[in-house]
């Protein structure tokens, strides 16, 4: 009924919609940033998303806009050859499952009908300017329906005209807010003489803080746990920690060690700093003075990426079906569903796991980076890699996780999962466990213990078949002790718990079995 109307709605507007397809489980978001236009299509499989295609264009939009606030032709035409790539995408899709939004330059333009005029007649859709506070609740559902989180948490998305910041908790915003800075104007504005001088980026950095003044008493008051940022600024400064030889974590120090390595480059195009993107060096500055002064005024501790954005959320408020549900659940489930997991088995293996951590909860600290919830991950999908073929369907299932789309974990939690996955049995690589880059290497080796001792436990895939199992630990010193006479009326499990006290000693583990 709803799309009928809108069907009807577009058709007066006179915009066609397309002939029916065989298209109607594929949606298309189109983003008109200040910075670049982004495109997100994507296909609903299994009760999840699959992106199919995203298409990015540097168009600057906001470095055309001047000082009366009109959109120069120049601008326009870069946004409208950018738009007429686009075009040829959208062909088959139906209008009902198609949404254009722009955003702080197509707000703040005083000739945006001259823009979304021509814009329209090439992509033959509606195009919606959206508010700075609709923006923020957009962008926040979407790093919500891409990364789970169990507390208050502060996003930020550093845009080329503005910069949203939101408080919330689960699903819900609490605080919202727009501020008029982002890296395309700052750049205009206090690097338009080319140098990555101290004084530019103090002067940038000063501005950033003033511009947020506005917004700390309420946004400290009401408090986070967590911070993420959800925008290409962000992304590059974890690249670069990643590249030279950190973890992912953004910090203040960092950003200002960052800054100082910017800075000894002295012009922007000069710049080269150690895991920095070609495409982000344009803006590289301006974003990262904007960071820093937020970092400063929220007296921020630490940031991640977020695992989505305002394309995000613009999608997910199309798919109703997929609305406020868990979304590493969403996501475990249609993994689980696609690779035709024996769902009994993994809950089996899921609840060993959590019943042996519980009982080392006082001697191992387990719930740091959500351990006990990766835990739970790890054995739900430790046998995806079955259905390609079982000699080491270990790590076929570590590949897959490496090279899909998890919504609601992030690239370190992925991480993780990809090596308890890869060491659930036989061989342990500790190389593969080593490689974290958030997570600690030390909470990694006990959730991989863990999980082996819980496959192994459960091995005959039968509830009755599973033991009573006491579980302690002598700092890394794991005692497993069973009930008596179980062990030898269980030969094959015997063999195998031998054997796996043998896989844990090469690895540099002492395991007990008694």
């Amino acid at each position: 009924m709803v799309q009928d109307l809108r069907a009807h709605e577009l058709a007066k507007a006179g915009f066609a919609r397309p002939a029916s397809s065989q298209h109607e489980d594929i949606y298309a978001v189109i983003d008109l940033g200040s910075n670049s236009f982004h495109m997100l299509m994507v296909k609903v499989v299994g009760g999840s998303v699959q992106v199919i295609g995203r298409v990015k264009r540097k168009v600057r939009l906001a470095s055309g806009l001047n000082d009366s606030l009109v959109l120069s032709k120049k601008a326009m035409t870069r946004g409208w050859e950018c738009l007429a790539l686009f075009a040829e995408r959208l062909q088959d899709i139906p209008s009902s499952n198609i949404r254009i939004v722009g955003t702080a330059t197509l707000r703040l333009a005083r000739n945006v009908k001259v823009f979304l005029t021509e814009a329209e007649k090439i992509l033959g859709q509606p195009i919606e300017i959206i508010s700075g506070e609709d923006e923020a609740r957009l962008i926040y559902l979407g790093v919500a329906h891409t990364s789970a989180c169990e507390s208050n948490r502060l996003v930020i998305d550093i845009g080329g005209a503005s910069t949203e910041l939101v408080v919330g908790h689960g699903f819900s915003p609490i605080a919202l807010a727009s501020l008029h800075m982002g890296c395309v104007t700052y750049l205009d504005r206090y690097f338009a003489d080319g140098l990555l001088s101290e004084d530019n980026f103090n002067c940038a950095i000063e501005s950033a803080e003033a511009e947020a003044q506005s917004i700390v008493a309420e946004f400290t008051g009401i408090g986070w746990q967590i911070a993420v940022g959800a925008s290409g600024t962000v992304q590059a400064m974890q690249e670069i920690l990643v590249a030279q030889g950190l973890d992912e974590v953004i910090t203040q120090a960092r950003l200002e060690t960052i800054m100082q390595q910017a800075i000894a480059c002295g012009q922007v195009d000069k710049l080269e700093v150690v895991g920095l993107a070609q495409e982000r060096k344009q803006v590289f500055a301006s974003g990262l003075a904007i960071l820093i002064g937020l970092f400063r005024s929220l007296h921020i501790q630490g940031m991640t990426l977020s695992g989505g954005a305002l394309r995000e959320g613009i999608l997910y408020g199309m798919l109703p079906q997929l609305q406020h549900t868990d979304v590493r659940n969403r996501t475990i489930a249609s993994l689980m569903v696609r690779y035709y997991i024996d769902q009994q088995q993994a809950n089996r293996v899921g609840d060993m796991a959590l019943e042996l951590a519980e009982q080392l909860k006082d001697q191992w600290n387990l719930t740091r980076f959500e351990g006990l919830s990766m835990l739970r991950a790890g054995a739900l999908l430790h046998e995806l890699g079955l259905l390609i073929e079982y000699k080491n369907y270990h790590h076929h299932g570590a590949y897959i996780i490496s090279h899909t789309e998890l919504p609601g974990f992030t690239r370190a939690q992925q991480q993780l999962l990809m090596a308890l996955v890869f060491n659930h049995r036989l061989d342990i690589q500790r190389d593969v466990i080593a490689k974290q880059t958030m997570t600690s290497v030390l909470l990694a080796v006990r959730l991989t213990r863990l999980l082996r001792l819980a496959v192994i436990l459960s091995m005959r895939r039968q509830h009755e078949a599973l033991p009573e199992v006491s579980i302690s630990a002598q700092a890394e010193v794991l005692l497993v002790q069973l009930p008596t006479g179980w062990l030898e009326q269980h030969p094959l499990m015997r063999a195998e718990l031998e054997q796996e006290i043998a896989y844990q000693q090469s690895a540099g583990w002492q395991l007990q079995i008694k």
